[in-house]
């Protein structure tokens, strides 16, 4: 039976790819930083699905996390067939009056976490020539956000790192998918001090299962890369790239701004 690992297990995409791939018969190792809510939804599956799932209470921002939970997981002799990397967050506002901490904190846990932890996994993975990573980034990746710069800028990282590494490792049996969500029904924008006007103003079409299955789907079939929204914002990311870039950081400025 294939084991999982997933970082932000906890709600959101987290916790969907872990009820759906319980569903699928994997073990699962969950990581986050809520232990209650581990807890709760490691008994659920295993009490449902009868699957092992392991709990690795961890925030990923703190140093050496990456290295922590890696070592977890080999002092449990287990073999990480999935690893989903999920956990992230955002922050809404002004790059120079806002919080530099948190700030600095997306950058540690969108980029710094995923990067180390992919490192630690991924050269297992190329000696076994089998396994595959997903590393979740999101709509804002194909353009810049005003308001949302080092969120956006963080999601840009991960597209790239992750089309690289998919074509890096493909002759090695080592599958790599980057997930590109647009905008889901989740806490983000509570969590990301959203204006509440502009957080109900933005259509949420797209729910973390449909993301999920797609992201797996999309794994099976081999792609680098794969956009989980509605077919207008799929075109919107696609012919950002065309418009010229004054233009677009005009027309995005004036919708993010509160």
């Amino acid at each position: 039976m294939p084991t999982a690992l997933i970082t932000g297990a906890s709600s959101g995409i987290g916790k969907a790819f872990a009820k759906e791939l319980a569903v699928r018969n994997t073990n699962l190792v969950l990581v986050a930083r809520s232990e209650e809510k581990l807890n709760l939804l490691a008994k659920e599956l295993q009490e449902e699905y009868k699957i092992q799932v392991d709990v690795i209470i961890k925030d990923l921002t703190e140093p050496n996390a990456a290295t922590t939970v890696f070592d977890a997981t080999k002092s449990l002799g287990l073999t990480i067939d999935l690893l989903i990397n999920n956990a992230g967050f955002g922050y809404y506002g002004d790059f120079a009056e806002g919080d530099i901490e948190r700030q600095l904190k997306i950058v540690q846990l969108n980029i710094l976490a995923l990067v180390d932890l992919t490192h630690k996994f991924l050269p297992i993975m190329r000696q076994r020539r089998s396994g595959s990573i997903i590393n979740v980034s999101s709509i804002t990746a194909f353009q810049p956000i005003p308001y949302l710069s080092v969120y956006a800028a963080s999601k840009a990282f991960i597209l790239s790192f992750s089309e690289a590494l998919w074509a890096e490792n493909r002759d090695y049996g080592v599958r790599v998918l980057v997930t590109c969500p647009g905008p889901i029904e989740t806490n983000f924008f509570t969590e990301a001090n959203f204006p509440p006007a502009l957080a109900e103003s933005t259509d949420k079409v797209y729910s973390c299962e449909k993301v999920v299955r797609e992201s797996l789907e999309a794994l099976e079939n081999g792609y680098p890369t794969v956009i989980s929204s509605d077919t207008t914002t799929q075109l919107r990311s696609k012919l950002s790239r065309l418009v010229p870039r004054k233009i677009l950081l005009n027309m995005l400025a004036k919708h993010f701004k509160a």
